[in-house]
């Protein structure tokens, strides 16, 4: 069965119940200014879309932050509120809470088109998963429309559950369209030769698509922290380097593995004593016992480039090294300058990486900047996730 996209629904006259991803990253000093608003401005031509079509209501529902089941304020939607009613020009009303008795009186007599419910996670319901919390959410909407990738892999009330009260009338939003149609050409018989970065730092928290790639592409170039446990584990001496045992232990199994050949490792390495130090390079695999790798080196950016020239697909996750400082901003920057230049189909995804391809400049030359962190790479490890799974088939 199809995925149906909001394209194909009838919202008119209809009240429509929308999941968004509004968890938007707030300033630290209390004031509740959101200090980046990507995830709503992703939001905006869904929600827009869905005006156009003349609904009787809109009621948007968001989480925000990790308020844990609890009613903590700072978490509020307020924010969210506020700056839709300035993007879109009209009021948004925002409920008490998502649960609140009066929101079917509010959506039946209030004239707003636009409502936001209170933050999802002040009911620890929601993460669990609950029956009862989704069939309550459900009543609010004739409609519904899914359009938060980035929460897609997690079988929350309001992303899964809600679904089996719509047959046949849920639909994907545009965020999550973009998304899946972007990842499933990752996932679907990528163009050759297809070649992966994965940069970061625990190999524990990437080793399911480390080895899911390793089946399906040409060259896997390893860089940042990543690389460490793997140096160490074939032998090297890898300094203070960030390496914890666990991870060597991971890095040998997949060492272990036929497909280790198509791994390639930095060749040199940009050290300091620590991260605040001046950069040394070090022209050999070893690390010295008093450095930490931070960055990889000349060599290793020469190298990775030559690799990339011929690549038809590639798949980009995790920075090359400890980017965020300038010392060892070279190798994360040089990669990204690198694939903006390709012709072929270019995917970054997962949150430091994006931070860094943003700050590189070059995200408007990248094929698909992926907004989905943990969702997208779930998605390359299994081919769907379960919100997108049960807009196909229903919830089991």
């Amino acid at each position: 069965m199809a995925l149906k996209y909001v394209t194909e629904g009838n919202f008119n006259n209809k009240n429509v119940i929308a999941r968004f991803d509004f968890n938007v990253p707030l300033s630290k000093d209390g004031s509740g200014k959101i200090t980046d608003t990507t995830r709503i401005d992703s939001a905006l031509p869904t929600i827009k879309y869905i005006l156009e079509q003349n609904p009787k209501k809109l009621i948007m529902m968001s989480h925000l932050g990790r308020p844990d089941g609890e009613v903590k304020m700072k978490y509020s939607l307020a924010p969210v509120a506020k700056y839709l009613a300035e993007v879109l020009g009209q009021e948004v009303l925002l409920t008490e809470s998502c649960t609140d008795r009066s929101i079917k009186t509010i959506i039946k007599l209030n004239k707003q088109k636009l409502i936001l419910l209170e933050n999802l996670r002040f009911h620890k319901e929601e993460t669990d998963g609950n029956d009862e919390f989704a069939k309550t959410l459900s009543e609010y909407g004739d409609v519904f429309v899914h359009d938060a990738f980035g929460t897609a892999h997690r079988k929350h009330a309001s992303t899964y559950q809600i679904i089996k009260y719509f047959p046949n009338n849920s639909f994907g939003g545009f965020l999550l369209q973009k998304e899946v149609e972007a990842l499933n050409k990752i996932v679907d018989k990528p163009a050759q030769p297809f070649i992966g970065i994965m940069g970061g730092a625990k190999v524990s928290d990437k080793i399911k698509i480390i080895e899911k790639l390793l089946v399906s592409v040409d060259k896997l170039l390893i860089g940042g922290a990543m690389a460490y446990p793997f140096l160490k584990a074939s032998g090297h001496n890898v300094g203070k380097s960030l390496c914890d045992d666990e991870d060597v232990k991971l890095a040998k199994q997949i060492l272990a593995s036929p497909l280790k050949q198509k791994m390639i490792f930095p060749i040199d390495h940009l050290c300091a004593e620590n991260p605040d130090g001046a950069a040394t390079h070090i022209n050999k695999l070893d690390i010295p016992d008093d450095q930490m790798g931070l960055d990889i080196g000349p060599n290793t950016i020469r190298h990775y480039n030559d690799i990339l020239k011929s690549a038809k697909t590639v798949l980009w996750n995790g920075p090359m090294g400890y980017f965020e400082k300038d010392n060892f901003s070279k190798g994360t920057f040089a990669i990204a300058e690198s694939i903006s230049k390709l012709k072929a189909f270019t995917l970054v995804g997962g949150g430091d990486s994006v931070s860094a391809i943003n700050k590189s400049g070059v995200s408007n030359k990248i094929s698909h900047v992926s907004t989905g962190g943990g969702a997208s790479l779930e998605f390359i490890e299994n081919g769907t996730l379960p919100g997108v799974q049960a807009l196909k088939f229903g919830v089991n």
